[in-house]
C-alpha cells in the first residue's frame, strides 16, 4: 500500500512541474503553429535566472518568505525579456514557412540560447535552497514528503485552471481561440494576429520560465538541463494531443506516474518507460489522446 501511495504522489509531483513547461509547449503550438524546440532553453533560462534573483534577495537579507515572490519575478523578466524579442527579431520571419524550416530555426535557437547561458551564467551548478524549506515537512500516512514539493502541484493546478479559464471565459481568450480555430478568418474580422501571436509565444515563454524557477530549488540547476526537458516536454504534448491543454494535464500525469512507476520497481528503465508509453499511444492514436479540433476548410 505503502509503495502504491509513495509511486501515486511521486507521479503527481514530476507531472506538476512537466505540465506546466508542457502548457507553454501546447499552447505555442496551437497558437503559431511552431514546435518549438528552443522551449527547453527558456526553462533553463528560468531556472538560472530564479538561482541570481533569489540570490540576490538572500544577500540584502529579505525575509526568506520573499525567495517565492523572486522565483515569480524570475519567470516573468524572462518572459518580458526574451519573449517578444525573439518573436519580433526572429520568428516573424518565418511565419507560414514549411513545417520543417521552423523546427530547424527553433533548434539553432536552443543551440544558441545554450551558449548565451553558459556565457552568462557559467559552467558550475547553482542551488537554489532558500525556499525548498519553507514549507516544511508533509505527513501522508507512514510517508513524509518535503512541502515544497507538494505545493509545486498546486501551482501547476492554478497554472493549468488559469489558462483553462482565460481561454474559455474572457473576451481575449475568445480572440486566441479564434486565431487558432483559423487565423485567415480571425484576421479578416478584424483581430490584429501578429499581436495575439506575440502574447501567445510571451506567455509561452512565461509558463517554461515558470516552471524553471519553481523547479530550480529542488534540482541542481546546470549546463544540459534543458535538453532532457524538452524532450520529456514533447512525449507529453504528443501523448495527451498536439495544441490540446487537457491533454498536456493527461500526458503529463501519464508520464509522470509511467516514470514514477518504473524508478521504483524497475529503475534502470526509468526513461524507457516514458518512451514506450508514448510508442503505445501512437500506434492506437496517432494524432495523441486529445485531437486538438481543425477547422474544416472547403
Amino acid at each position: 500500500m505503502d509503495l502504491l501511495l509513495t509511486i501515486l504522489i511521486d507521479g503527481a509531483i514530476y507531472a506538476s512541474w512537466l505540465f506546466i513547461v508542457a502548457l507553454g509547449l501546447t499552447l505555442i503550438f496551437g497558437v503559431l503553429k511552431i514546435l518549438n524546440i528552443a522551449h527547453g532553453s527558456f526553462y533553463a533560462i528560468g531556472a538560472y535566472a530564479a538561482a541570481s534573483i533569489v540570490g540576490l534577495f538572500t544577500a540584502q537579507q529579505y525575509a526568506p518568505a520573499f525567495s517565492l515572490v523572486a522565483l515569480l519575478l524570475a519567470a516573468v523578466a524572462v518572459a518580458v525579456v526574451v519573449g517578444p524579442l525573439l518573436e519580433r527579431l526572429l520568428l516573424r520571419r518565418f511565419y507560414g514557412r514549411d513545417e520543417v524550416l521552423l523546427v530547424l530555426v527553433t533548434y539553432a535557437l536552443f543551440l544558441i540560447l545554450e551558449d548565451v547561458s553558459k556565457l552568462i551564467w557559467g559552467v558550475n551548478p547553482y542551488y537554489v535552497t532558500e525556499p525548498y524549506g519553507l514549507f516544511g515537512d508533509v505527513s501522508l500516512g507512514s510517508l513524509f514528503y518535503v512541502g515544497y514539493d507538494l505545493a509545486i502541484v498546486a501551482v501547476a493546478l492554478i497554472c493549468g485552471i488559469g489558462v483553462w479559464f482565460g481561454l474559455n471565459r474572457t473576451v481575449l481568450g475568445k480572440i486566441v481561440l479564434a486565431v487558432i480555430h483559423n487565423d485567415e478568418i480571425a484576421a479578416s474580422m478584424g483581430i490584429n494576429i501578429s499581436r495575439v501571436y506575440l502574447g501567445a509565444f510571451t506567455f509561452g515563454v512565461f509558463l517554461a520560465a515558470l516552471g524553471g524557477a519553481f523547479t530550480a530549488p529542488m534540482i541542481s540547476v546546470q549546463p544540459g538541463i534543458s535538453v532532457g526537458v524538452i524532450i520529456v516536454s514533447f512525449a507529453v504534448v504528443i501523448i495527451g494531443g498536439l495544441g490540446s491543454i487537457g491533454g498536456a494535464a493527461i500526458g503529463a500525469l501519464i508520464v509522470g506516474l509511467a516514470r514514477s512507476t518504473a524508478v521504483h520497481i524497475w529503475p534502470a528503465a526509468e526513461l524507457f518507460s516514458i518512451y514506450l508509453v508514448m510508442a503505445a499511444v501512437l500506434i492506437f492514436r496517432p494524432e495523441g489522446l486529445f485531437q486538438r479540433v481543425v477547422a474544416r476548410r472547403i
